[in-house]
């Protein structure tokens, strides 16, 4: 891609912007090894960049920028961008962090660091940082390959394939008219494709209201109940109500759906261990700290009534 002065302010927004934690879609959760900063060669297809140490690459009032820092900055660009070829890259990456220094630079010389509003904003990303970093050492363990393969094999592979139907269906919009359907579906040589094809208000109706095969947390479960209780071959009995309207179902087959293999289930596995792993830690910290509530006011907080029957509580565990 081109890069000009016009792409300037682009390349500024990821060094202001702290990303929440494992909020950018395409960066590894928390807990995954941290990114290195990548070598100068490989910063940018065609990059020139010196392949050893660290040089400083520019001073600003005498702060000294590395060449490392440049390197981290062309890490958190869009992929679009760090795409872009490493001579011309780099000088436009250069010019942002000198800027970035000289503000800071001149808004440490008029004592805008010493005020109140920018101490708190400054206390909150610390804050900020420390928190996620805090998640991503309590979390880590939950998220290496090893710990994923293990949840795999206790959740999914030592866990029979779900089973799974093969539905059509006609979509109306009353009962009345749903009734009407099945009686004509009742005579004989009744075609049920042919019928949904005419009468459904679903998109299916123009593949013969053909849903392919579906898992029954896959449907709205007035639809998914119904289906599941018919034999193969067998057309509903009575109309299905749901939140679409009302329904005529056909059962054309049924199986159990094979396994997921670890790399199809992968994403969703580490999804899963990286929420319950940050729960777990927020829990376990929170539960160590001494915590004091108050009022809006300030005034101290009544402490809480303990849970009780009467009020729908379960008992506590027997010992």
């Amino acid at each position: 891609m081109r890069l000009t002065r016009l792409t300037r302010p682009l390349l500024l927004l990821p060094f202001l912007l702290s990303p929440a934690l494992a909020q950018a879609p395409a960066s590894p959760p928390p807990g995954a090894p941290t990114p290195q900063p990548p070598s100068p060669q490989s910063t940018a297809p065609g990059s020139t960049l010196p392949a050893e140490g660290n040089p400083v690459v520019a001073r600003v009032d005498g702060e000294e920028l590395h060449l490392a820092d440049v390197q981290a900055a062309i890490a958190e660009l869009p992929e679009q961008l760090r795409g872009a070829p490493g001579p011309m890259l780099f000088p436009l990456v250069v010019d942002q962090l000198i800027a970035q220094k000289a503000l800071v630079a001149a808004a440490r010389a008029q004592k805008l660091d010493q005020e109140p509003a920018v101490q708190r904003a400054i206390r909150r990303a610390e804050e900020e940082q420390l928190q996620q970093a805090l998640l991503r050492r309590e979390i880590a363990p939950a998220l290496t390959p090893e710990a994923l393969r293990e949840r795999y094999q206790k959740e999914i592979a030592s866990k029979p394939g779900e089973e799974e139907v093969h539905a059509r269906h006609i979509l109306v919009s009353s009962e009345e008219e749903a009734r009407k359907l099945l009686a004509e579906l009742r005579k004989p040589n009744a075609d049920f494709a042919a019928v949904a094809k005419k009468f459904s208000s679903d998109r299916s109706g123009q593949e013969g209201g053909d849903l392919g095969f579906f898992k029954k947390s896959d449907m709205v479960p007035e639809f998914a109940n119904a289906a599941f209780a018919l034999k193969k071959g067998e057309t509903s009995r009575e109309p299905v109500r749901s939140a679409f309207g009302w329904h005529i179902i056909k059962l054309e087959d049924r199986r159990t759906a094979a396994v997921p293999s670890f790399e199809e289930s992968a994403e969703t596995l580490r999804q899963a261990a990286f929420e319950e792993a940050v729960n777990e830690a927020v829990e376990r910290v929170q539960a160590a700290a001494t915590i004091e509530r108050f009022n809006m006011d300030g005034s101290p907080r009544a402490p809480q009534p303990a849970p009780s029957l009467l009020d729908g509580a379960a008992p506590p565990p027997r010992k």
